[in-house]
């Protein structure tokens, strides 16, 4: 775990700014084109995180930390998998919040309570193994006609995912197809105020489920950063977990 101590650091202090860099050189020749990605991978959700661990090192800490780490070991299961820098815009916003109102900041990945970890992460996570072909389409402008789906994430929030087609040379849906998930954050109001974080890789198959790359157009990890800088000042002033 010292390593993933080490992961924090790094994302909370000075030479964050060189990660950020070196990241989207990155990011633009691999992520970006999913044709770049290999179809298939040998090995569990897990062991795929963490052999891609300059995107997914602390997206697996956090894993073992929220005790899911043997689902994505031993489950099969589809994970929208969000990358570190999400996190790393999370804890810089929650910091910043905590700070102004007088409550400790986060230091290390361990100062968030578990029950926190898995009450976001598990957002990512879907029970069966399905790739981009086994979603409907969803259209963001015309949502009543093309709504996608919705889905429980696999502790049981309401998510909506779907494939965007996009335009080409003027001709509506006859473009490249991307997958799409959305957080639907009050579900009183199905339809309003969706947060949606669209795939940069999709249809990475691993021996026990699917792994979609998220694009770093996902901004926060756990798509509400509000929602998180309130479970932690919650926490903080009970002392309470539950």
């Amino acid at each position: 775990m010292l390593k993933h101590k080490w992961s924090l650091r790094v994302l909370l202090v000075g030479v964050a700014g060189i990660m950020i860099m070196t990241s989207c050189q990155k990011e633009s020749s691999y992520y970006l084109d999913s044709g770049l990605t290999k179809p298939s991978f040998n090995g569990t959700v897990m062991d795929y995180l963490d052999s891609v661990s300059f995107y997914f090192d602390t997206v697996a800490a956090i894993a073992h930390l929220a005790g899911v780490d043997t689902i994505l070991e031993k489950d099969t299961l589809t994970f929208f998998a969000p990358t570190d820098r999400s996190i790393y815009r999370l804890i810089t916003y929650t910091n910043s919040v905590l700070y102004s109102d007088g409550y400790d900041t986060i230091r290390t990945l361990q100062d968030v309570p578990q029950v926190i970890w898995r009450k976001y992460l598990t957002r990512y996570m879907f029970h069966g193994r399905n790739g981009l072909k086994d979603y409907p389409q969803v259209d963001y402008d015309l949502i009543n006609d093309y709504p996608g789906q919705g889905y429980l994430s696999w502790d049981g929030t309401p998510m909506n995912i779907g494939v965007v087609y996009n335009d080409v040379n003027g001709v509506k849906y006859a473009g490249y197809r991307q997958l799409s998930i959305a957080y639907i954050p009050d579900l009183s109001h199905p339809l309003d105020n969706w947060v949606v974080a669209y795939v940069a890789s999709s249809n990475i198959f691993t021996n026990n489920g699917a792994v979609h790359v998220l694009s770093d157009s996902h901004t926060y990890f756990g798509f509400d950063q509000v929602g998180f800088v309130n479970d932690m000042e919650a926490i903080l002033s009970t002392g309470s977990t539950k």
